[in-house]
Formats: C-alpha cells, structure tokens, sequence
C-alpha cells in the first residue's frame, strides 16, 4: 500500500519495499500463501480479516506482482492467488521475520509456526549471508555504498498511480 501522507526524505530500495510490504495484512496474507493458501474464502477464514480490506490487499499485491489471480472455475468465476517469481523471493524475508520473533517474541502466540526442512529434516533458523563468500552478515560488517540512481520500470500500479496523478495535476 503506497503511503499517501508521506513525503520521502530518501527514496530507496527500503523504502519502496515499505511502500508495498508495510501493512501488517499484506504480510500476513504473503505468510498464507506461503502456506499454501490460494483461495479468496480461505484467506478470510485464517486471517479473521474484514473482506473489503482483503479484496484490496489482494488487489495491490496483483498489481504490485507479488501475486497472480487465476481463475479455477467459471459459471460463476472464481480465482485464486498464486504467488509470482517476485512473491516467492520474499520468502526469505518472510523467514528472517519469523526467525526474529522466535528469539525476540518467545510469547507471541498460542500456536508457534515451525519450519523444517524436508531434505535435512532439520528445523530451519534464517540466516542471512554473503552471496560472494557465504559469510553470515553483520551490520558492522557491512558499509552502505550510495549508488547513482538508475531509472527502473515501475510495478503496474505504480505506473497507473503517476498517471492518474499526472491527470490530476493537468485537469
């Protein structure tokens, strides 16, 4: 959800990430369909939340390309949402957050989510490393290189937003 009473003092690839991932229902579905969920019903049965926020996180998640609707029946039309290859690199993300609250939020639920790994069989910890020589990374370890900015394509979404907004400012 693209903030709209926000002013950016830095545009980043933290902030757009915020942009699109910042609402706790936008997480929680992307846990759901990493489970598996695809199914509008579903999704508001495990999540208890109200269906018109649903159906517009649901629709700014497709437009954003994290998620794709299929249609899996006609007469009437149902959909379900797939994660797309952008949705399915969140993963990681997804359990770096889940390993955090394990260590830091030790009583955050009745039910504890536990993720194992089928060819070990072992639990899984996140554990975030240096794609060039596999060290774990630390933030002191880690310096911040401001790159010149370079013009990327925009989501769908956003490029409908920028449209309309260029109406707006012409009419």
């Amino acid at each position: 959800m693209r903030a709209e009473n926000h002013t950016p003092r830095r545009l980043d690839k933290i902030e757009q990430a915020a942009d699109v991932l910042g609402d706790r229902w936008t997480i929680l579905i992307l846990r759901e369909a990493f489970y598996g969920v695809r199914r509008y019903g579903e999704l508001a049965r495990n999540l208890g939340i109200a269906r018109n926020v649903l159906a517009a996180r649901l629709k700014a998640l497709v437009a954003d390309g994290l998620l794709e609707r299929r249609r899996y029946r006609t007469d009437p039309d149902w959909y379900e949402y797939v994660l797309t290859g952008a949705g399915r690199d969140l993963y990681g993300a997804i359990v770096a957050i889940l390993h955090w609250a394990e260590v830091h939020l030790p009583e955050a639920g009745e039910r504890e989510s536990r993720l194992r790994h089928r060819p070990c069989g072992r639990l899984v910890r996140a554990k975030v490393v240096c794609a060039a020589c596999g060290g774990e990374l630390d933030p002191g370890e880690v310096d911040v290189e401001l790159a010149k900015p370079r013009r990327s394509e925009p989501t769908a979404r956003h490029a409908a937003e920028r449209t309309s907004g260029k109406r707006a400012a012409n009419a």
